[in-house]
């Protein structure tokens, strides 16, 4: 990993820092680059859930989108009735359409016939469910793994993950000179989780028990396509 600048930018007097970073090397974790702590968190999130590979988002709503682009998703995308807001934006804003369906979920669920599953509201040891897919977490406040604001993107595929881990980052290989030609491969979002961010989820992850219930279901939800919003925009068959 290239080091082109200093961490944290402008020298910021330590009792003005977050804590995390330094907290995880007391505990044990090595890192030189603060950017090493987002690939560290990947790994013990991937190894937990029993995926091969997990890329670190700033939420589950931008790891949706993401992986609906990656995946090329069009025409019409069946989804709960019951479900967060974002999930039918992110399937507009990606040139798809949703289409509402009564479907009792718990956890975790699949988004159509994507092999995209938003998985915010299912956190526990062996969580991924496997084949080829796409498995969104959430880390909002109020889930098992409460970092604040952050999600995850978990796979098997090594296309996946590097397209999605280039794509989260503005399409930046870090891994080259920054004021290199070849530094941007890709055209990507502004999506990546920080270094502090990832830290606060490693302790977390130090404390959290290996089998968890799920945080939400499908009851905990309205139903969308009663909104007035949805109700000129929900696909039809």
């Amino acid at each position: 990993m290239t080091h082109y600048n200093s961490w944290p930018l402008g020298r910021l007097p330590k009792e003005w820092q977050r804590p995390e970073p330094e907290l995880i090397r007391e505990s044990g974790y090595n890192w030189d680059d603060a950017r090493d702590i987002v690939d560290i968190f990947e790994a013990k999130l991937a190894k937990y859930a029993g995926s091969k590979y997990a890329v670190a988002t700033d939420c589950c709503t931008n790891g949706i989108y993401m992986s609906l682009r990656f995946r090329e998703v069009k025409g019409f995308v069946s989804i709960p009735a019951n479900t967060y807001v974002s999930i039918p934006m992110q399937i507009i804003h990606a040139g798809a359409t949703p289409r509402f369906k009564r479907i009792e979920w718990s956890g975790v669920y699949e988004l159509g016939n994507t092999g995209i599953f938003d998985g915010a509201a299912r956190f526990t040891s062996g969580m991924y469910v496997g084949g080829d897919a796409l498995q969104v977490l959430s880390f909002q406040i109020k889930k098992r793994l409460p970092i604040g604001k952050g999600g995850a993107i978990l796979t098997d595929s090594l296309e996946a993950y590097n397209w999605l881990k280039l794509a989260s980052y503005d399409g930046r290989d870090l891994n080259s000179p920054y004021d290199s030609v070849s530094h941007v491969k890709s055209f990507g979002w502004h999506s990546y989780m920080t270094p502090e961010d990832a830290a606060r989820g490693i302790l977390l992850m130090d404390r959290l028990p290996e089998t968890n219930d799920d945080t939400m279901d499908w009851k905990h939800y309205p139903s969308l396509q009663n909104m007035e919003i949805f109700k000129d925009i929900q696909g039809s068959e």
